[in-house]
């Protein structure tokens, strides 16, 4: 009984040691810059962030990124107008993420609203576990509210991926999970949407995500009806 109550105690200790702000040592939380393409794409970020005018910025990964290819006319339709930047660059993880934030993509600038979609490369084979997952992902919307305290932050489930139910995707669940209950800190709300990709039999259809992760322009329609509601009404619309 001795032994149970002293592995409650330090339980209790590492969550309140984690609560008091330190980091676990792991890749996710780790900001990291890649190379190549990235970084030029990274510069033009920091190129047009300033320049000004940004009330709207979506940051993320590959699936972000398309915004630009697949997406283009419904980004087109929704967001130009509200001075809408893409921040999303293929491949990101949220270290990479953490690493851009740090150095320029959000600098000087006060949107009204960031959507964040991150986390869906950190959950490969040898990658990231499903705890470190959820740390990077809070890692990032921590670092978002800290540079941007007046920035309203719409957090996105990491959408499903594989053509049916399977481990990854099982994973991403678990993840999802956890992060919803970021919703409960101040100028954070969680929304899942990645439902909305899913047929009833639990299957992803090629004519939403093709690959079974990256989405065809019905996906970005979707994406975009399904934070319609929430996004106007953090943009004060």
């Amino acid at each position: 009984m001795k032994a149970l109550t002293t592995t409650f105690a330090l339980f209790f200790l590492s969550i309140g040691l984690h609560a008091e702000g330190d980091k676990p040592a792991h890749s996710a939380v780790n900001p990291a810059p890649r190379s190549g393409g990235w970084m030029n794409r990274h510069e033009s970020f920091n190129q047009r962030v300033a320049k000004g005018n940004v009330d709207l910025i979506f940051i993320g990964d590959s699936i972000t990124h398309g915004w630009e290819g697949k997406g283009k006319a419904i980004w087109e339709k929704y967001y130009i107008k509200r001075n809408a930047v893409n921040l999303g660059i293929g491949g990101d993880r949220t270290q990479h993420v953490l690493w851009r934030l740090d150095n320029g993509n959000i600098k000087n600038i006060n949107p009204k609203v960031a959507v964040v979609m991150i986390g869906t490369n950190n959950s490969g084979n040898g990658r990231n576990s499903a705890e470190e997952m959820i740390d990077g992902v809070t890692a990032v919307i921590e670092k978002l509210r800290t540079k941007l305290p007046k920035t309203e932050i719409l957090l996105l489930d990491i959408f499903p991926r594989g053509q049916r139910i399977n481990a990854q995707r099982g994973k991403i669940l678990q993840v999802n999970q956890v992060l919803s209950r970021l919703d409960s800190r101040p100028h954070v709300t969680f929304l899942r949407i990645g439902q909305n990709f899913v047929s009833p039999d639990g299957s992803i259809a090629k004519d939403i995500m093709p690959d079974f992760l990256h989405l065809t322009p019905s996906g970005y329609e979707i994406w975009a009806k399904s934070i319609e509601p929430t996004l106007a009404r953090l943009m004060g619309e």
